[in-house]
């Protein structure tokens, strides 16, 4: 895994919930087939309320047209990111439309864990709102191993809770991947 990760930034803002993040009526399709499992990234974010989406901006499109996978990498968002119902199909829609780390001021604990336990996305605290501070599109760079969200458009860096273990889990593809590398199971 990379120990930077550079790319455009994808703002939201507060309470985003798991259901704007993939909506239920988008979960009848399978994980195992590789097909199907295009339609979760093509509809990640698809019920985001036009105010919350790529601001500041409002109503920029997190998916352009057919596509599954967004030009955005990195998702900043508000208090509660992924708050709702526990749907481990919310951090899986997010990578697979190409989303490597979601920067917010705080988490749905579900999300969160999920986030973690699949190694899906890694999910950064930051140590402040940033949703008012990066803008959609900005050029941005998640430094792993210091903890810091350098936003390339605005010269501004800032600093985020250090992962700890966390970026181990994620690194090693989740919980259970993680456990078999350290003989736990």
């Amino acid at each position: 895994m990379e120990k930077k990760i550079i790319g455009k930034a994808y703002v939201l803002g507060d309470n985003i919930d798991t259901d704007q993040i993939i909506p239920a009526e988008h979960l009848v399709y399978s994980t195992s087939d590789p097909e199907e499992l295009k339609k979760y990234g093509h509809f990640a974010l698809s019920s985001v309320p036009i105010e919350q989406a790529g601001l500041p901006f409002g109503g920029k499109p997190f998916i352009d047209g057919d596509n599954h996978k967004s030009k955005f990498n990195i998702i900043v968002g508000g208090s509660n990111f992924g708050c709702g119902s526990s749907r481990e199909h919310a951090p899986l829609s997010l990578q697979v439309a190409g989303v490597k780390a979601v920067v917010a001021e705080s988490y749905a604990r579900i999300f969160y864990r999920n986030s973690v336990d699949g190694g899906f996305v890694i999910p950064f605290e930051s140590s402040s709102k940033l949703n008012d501070k990066i803008k959609t599109g900005d050029d941005v760079e998640v430094d792993l191993e210091s903890s810091k969200i350098t936003n390339h458009s605005s010269g501004e860096t800032y600093r985020l809770r250090p992962l700890g273990s966390v970026y181990d889990i994620v690194k090693s593809g989740g919980l259970f991947n993680y456990a078999r590398e350290n003989n736990m199971i």
